[in-house]
């Protein structure tokens, strides 16, 4: 199960995989999409992409979805992208704020999405110019097989876990250096308040929870789902279905499965924009890349490689995610305004509430 945020590498996709002419490659138009390390779609696919649109792809990924955006600023009077995949609605406030963005127009900014990058957004959910092309929920997964062992009840709220009945049960993620982290601590401020959510993480301090640095550790060294010691753990709503999806043995039911608590659960929608200052002469392959993204076969693999949900209105979901993968009623996500301009101090005290 593949999820967000680790390490930096670059990745080419090449025509000679396809058996092009050399010709033919050396007449491609070089076009640099910079995304999150989390990018991920079937090379195949990207390749008759490049086929059909004539281009090189050059896909940097630039570690989590807030180093991309630093990535960006630093780089902006050179440019090293085309067009970015992976700003999300918490950085989106940043990467305006620094004019990193121009607009695009194209046929997937005028359909309809499933998801919109800021509340207030029309139909299309397009803000900026970043047009949605994903979308999940971070939120509480448990382990159902050590609960049954235990004997001991699902929590049933947010409250709970602090109960001593729940000591010691919860992993969770720094909000400084994971963006699921941060989303969970957004959450817990948006849906419980300010203050009660700083309250109730002393309260976890109190009884145990433990902070890692990213959801990898997290998931795969703590939950006691991959041998650690933690039945709770912040994870994903598609993560029930993933479970399923790697068993080495086939599953009719999940697992695990997800917790969707008052103050537990943020929306994260992704998209992808065109790079203010990008090669001119790439700014056509950059729209044919934006409209891929939201094209059919693209938006039915992220659902299998990244683990989200497609953006584009009315696409068909896959089995296992249809199955496997809930999506809340509700869910807690501060304004955008807020979390542009409170977030850090958020971070701040959540540090010296939890860590200190």
């Amino acid at each position: 199960m593949q999820r967000r945020f680790f390490s930096a590498a670059l990745v080419s996709v090449s025509l000679a995989a396809l058996g092009a002419a050399p010709s033919v490659w050396a007449q491609a138009v070089l076009l640099r999409v910079l995304t999150h390390s989390s990018f991920d779609l079937p090379k195949e696919l990207l390749a008759q992409f490049e086929k059909d649109a004539g281009v090189k792809l050059q896909i940097v990924k630039a570690g989590d979805a807030g180093e991309m955006v630093n990535k960006l600023i630093l780089t902006k009077a050179r440019p090293i992208a085309d067009v970015v995949y992976g700003i999300d609605n918490t950085l989106l406030p940043r990467a305006v704020a620094a004019k990193l963005l121009d607009a695009y127009t194209g046929p997937a900014a005028q359909r309809a999405s499933a998801a919109a990058m800021a509340e207030g957004a029309d139909q299309t959910g397009v803000v900026s110019g970043v047009v949605p092309v994903d979308y999940g929920f971070v939120n509480l997964n448990i382990d159902k097989a050590w609960f049954a062992q235990k004997g001991l009840a699902l929590p049933t709220s947010l409250d709970d876990l602090a109960k001593p009945a729940y000591a010691k049960l919860l992993v969770v993620q720094n909000p400084a250096t994971s963006s699921p982290g941060q989303a969970f601590v957004f959450a817990t401020i948006a849906g419980l308040g300010e203050e009660a959510a700083f309250t109730w993480w002393g309260q976890m301090r109190a009884n145990g929870v433990k902070v890692v640095k990213g959801w990898t550790e997290a998931y795969y060294t703590e939950f006691t789902r991959n041998g650690g010691t933690r039945p709770i753990v912040v994870s994903y709503a598609s993560s029930p279905a993933a479970e399923v999806f790697y068993a080495k043995e086939k599953l009719s039911v999940s697992p695990t499965t997800n917790l969707f608590f008052k103050g537990g659960v943020f929306r994260q929608v992704e998209g992808v924009a065109l790079v203010k200052g990008g090669n001119p002469a790439a700014r056509d392959a950059a729209g044919q890349f934006i409209e891929f993204l939201r094209s059919a076969p693209a938006q039915q693999a992220l659902q299998t490689t990244m683990w989200m949900f497609p953006a584009e209105a009315g696409a068909a979901r896959v089995e296992v995610m249809k199955q496997h993968a809930s999506e809340p009623t509700a869910f807690d996500n501060p304004g955008v305004t807020d979390m542009n301009s409170k977030g850090k101090a958020w971070l701040q005290r959540w540090t010296k509430v939890v860590l200190k």
